[in-house]
């Protein structure tokens, strides 16, 4: 395959036979040589042959192989006369990340890292085949949060108006239509609100260890030795069921209406069809039952924290940065060649990065960009970022949105034997509490690319920029 320099931390793969744009990855010369020979560039490729996508068919620093797109995928495809494509999503329907703030200092509590930890392993069901610690949902219930996404928690006590206000989207996508849901992903979703999933996610304390912009982060309310918490996961088996469900429908719709793809993977049909529209009004749904599930677990976190330190909501301040998601497609208009258009964008393993002033932010973040949130592995750093303007200009406003796996989690799990990974990641200043070894093998940090680096490219290239780090002092894993 043919790969061009465009810049330092810019390459392209020119338009070649089925493509209809050309591909672009954001890189290091370092990254780009092990890239070289990785089946996730073809995927870049492929994704290129999408009807109606426009600009380029895009990829993160961050970037591995995945289900049809690549992981670290971004494709913005025109809304009136292209496809909607699961792949470009993901099986985790709006897997995404939350900074919560405290006003704990870490040198106050780092003696009490073990009962923070136990706390919130208790407070907070995880792994697979865990059940809700919020009461499981009727149907007719679970259609209601559906809907109405994070404000079914707040009109339940779960949440305020300042939460809705510092989630992406207010935590609702409006296009959800619970009756494209299957019955199948209802049964699956009703008994898991308020869990954490298996696999990379993951609730973890950590503490503000590096400020690269203290007067972005003064406005956010961090400091230097401030502890927060870091909340990953998504829409659990209802989301997951969701993807697998319209899988299945495209893949038997594409021959209908005359779309050939190089890729099985990559099943698409129109937007504007039956399929396309009951599509995202599913993934809408399933979008907004992970933004209500990350509002309960911040809620349940706040809780078990008070009660871990035995201090009061005032002493700790726990209060909402932002919430992102990577795994979504949304209607969003951006310029194309000079004209304002409206696109579908889809974010696979890449996360939303706002410039400033942009209408879509709150009021009290709108000057500064939208919060990024790129969590590492559990034994190094996460990062919070700023979008730039540059990002809407050159990526449709996205950016990575992690570290991205450098071994399988078979491979990790055999770089894992004879090992004792807790005493590693003790000795390390990290407590983790999981429900096995198996996850905590295969989510070591040596399975993950260095987040830093990864955060370096983006913000060499300027599309998002450095506001602080945070080392993790205690995890939760499924």
């Amino acid at each position: 395959m043919e790969i061009l320099k465009v810049h330092d931390y810019l390459w392209e793969i020119p338009r070649t036979g089925a493509m209809r744009v050309p591909g672009r990855i954001y890189a290091s010369a370092r990254m780009m040589a092990d890239l070289r020979d990785d089946p996730a560039l073809q995927q870049v490729a492929n994704v290129a042959c999408l009807p109606g996508i426009v600009g380029y068919s895009l990829a993160m620093p961050d970037i591995h192989w995945g289900y049809g797109f690549p992981i670290g995928g971004v494709a913005a495809i025109d809304a009136d006369s292209g496809v909607v494509s699961p792949g470009g999503v993901g099986y985790d329907i709006n897997c995404g990340v939350r900074l919560v703030r405290t006003n704990v200092h870490y040198d106050d509590v780092r003696d009490k890292a073990e009962r923070i930890a136990d706390a919130l392993y208790e407070a907070i069901p995880a792994g697979v085949g865990s059940h809700g610690a919020i009461a499981n949902l009727d149907v007719a219930e679970l259609r209601r949060l559906l809907a109405k996404g994070a404000g079914w928690a707040r009109d339940n006590g779960y949440a305020s108006d300042a939460d809705l206000a510092h989630t992406e989207e207010n935590g609702r996508l409006a296009m959800a239509d619970p009756d494209a849901v299957s019955e199948l992903a209802y049964q699956r979703g009703r008994v898991q609100l308020g869990t954490l999933g298996s696999g990379n996610h993951f609730l973890e304390c950590s503490r503000v260890d590096r400020i690269y912009d203290p007067a972005t982060a003064s406005a956010l309310g961090l400091e230097t030795g401030q502890v927060a918490l870091l909340i990953h996961w998504g829409s659990r088996g209802l989301g997951h069921q969701t993807c697998d469900d319209y899988l299945r429908v495209m893949g038997a719709a594409m021959g209908r209406y005359g779309i050939q793809l190089p890729d099985r993977q990559l099943a698409a049909v129109p937007i504007n069809s039956a399929e396309g529209r009951a599509y995202l009004g599913a993934m809408a749904a399933a979008a907004n039952f992970a933004w209500c599930n990350r509002q309960l677990i911040m809620h349940l976190a706040e809780r078990a924290l008070e009660a871990a330190l035995e201090i009061g909501p005032r002493e700790l301040g726990f209060s909402l940065i932002y919430d992102v998601c990577h795994n979504i497609a949304k209607f969003e208009q951006h310029e194309v060649e000079g004209r304002l258009r409206t696109l579908c964008v889809h974010r696979k393993g890449a996360t939303r990065a706002f410039g400033p002033a942009h209408p879509s932010l709150p009021a009290a973040l709108r000057h500064l960009g939208q919060p990024v949130l790129i969590p590492g592995d559990m034994g190094r750093y996460s990062f919070l970022l700023i979008g730039q303007e540059r990002a809407m200009r050159e990526t449709f406003g996205s950016t990575c949105h992690g570290a991205g796996r450098v071994m399988s989690r078979h491979q990790a799990q055999r770089a894992a034997r004879g090992r004792n990974l807790y005493a590693e990641m003790a000795s390390a200043g990290v407590v983790v509490r999981s429900r096995g070894r198996a996850t905590v093998a295969e989510e070591m940090p040596a399975a993950y690319k260095d987040v830093a680096e990864v955060v370096e490219v983006m913000e060499a290239a300027g599309v998002s920029r450095k506001v602080a780090r945070f080392k993790p002092f205690a995890v939760v894993k499924g």
